[in-house]
C-alpha cells in the first residue's frame, strides 16, 4: 500500500483505543506527551487518522487554541510506517483545515523541529505564543524543565 492509497480520516469513536495506544506508546520513550482515554474522547473531533485497512497507523489532531490560533498535537505515525509520508499527510491535511476554518497561524511543540521545517514551519520562541497555549503547558508532568521546540506557520486564508 503506497500513501497514494491512504487517505487522512476523521477519527470515529472506534479508534479511541488506537490513538491511546498509538500516542503513549511514544509518550512511555519521552518522545510525546501521553494522554488519558478521557482526553481523547474528549478532542475526538480534533482528531484525523490514517488506516491501513481496518488498522489504525497514524493520527494526529488539529486543536484550535483562539480565533487566530490553532496547534498541531498527538501526531503519531506507528514506528514501521514512519519515512512513508504519512506525517506529512496528516499535517497538511491539519493545515487545510486550519485554512478553511480562516485561522492564520498553526504552531506544535515538538521534539522533532527538522521533520516540520521541511513542511515550512519555523522554530519560535515558545515566550511568542499566547498565554492561551501555556495553559496546557501549565499543568503538563514536564512543566516548567519541558524541552520541547516551538515550531510556527503563517498560513494563508483560502
Amino acid at each position: 500500500m503506497t500513501t497514494q492509497t491512504l487517505q487522512v480520516q476523521r477519527a470515529a469513536v472506534g479508534d479511541v483505543r488506537g490513538i491511546h495506544e498509538l500516542v503513549n506508546g511514544f509518550a512511555r520513550t519521552g518522545e510525546m506527551l501521553p494522554r488519558t482515554l478521557a482526553e481523547i474522547y474528549e478532542s475526538l473531533r480534533d482528531f484525523s487518522v490514517i488506516r491501513a485497512g481496518d488498522t489504525l497507523i497514524a493520527c494526529g489532531a488539529l486543536h484550535v487554541m483562539w480565533e487566530d490560533l490553532a496547534e498541531i498535537r498527538s501526531l503519531a505515525v506507528r514506528e514501521d510506517r514512519q519515512g512513508q509520508g504519512l506525517g506529512a499527510l496528516l499535517v497538511r491535511a491539519h493545515l487545510g483545515e486550519a485554512r478553511g476554518l480562516g485561522l492564520r497561524t498553526v504552531f506544535a511543540l515538538t521534539y522533532r523541529p527538522a521533520f516540520f521545517e521541511k513542511l515550512g514551519f519555523q522554530q519560535a520562541d515558545v515566550m511568542t505564543l499566547p498565554r492561551k497555549v501555556w495553559n496546557e503547558c501549565y499543568r503538563c508532568p514536564k512543566f516548567p524543565t519541558c524541552n520541547e521546540i516551538a515550531v510556527v506557520l503563517e498560513i494563508e486564508a483560502s
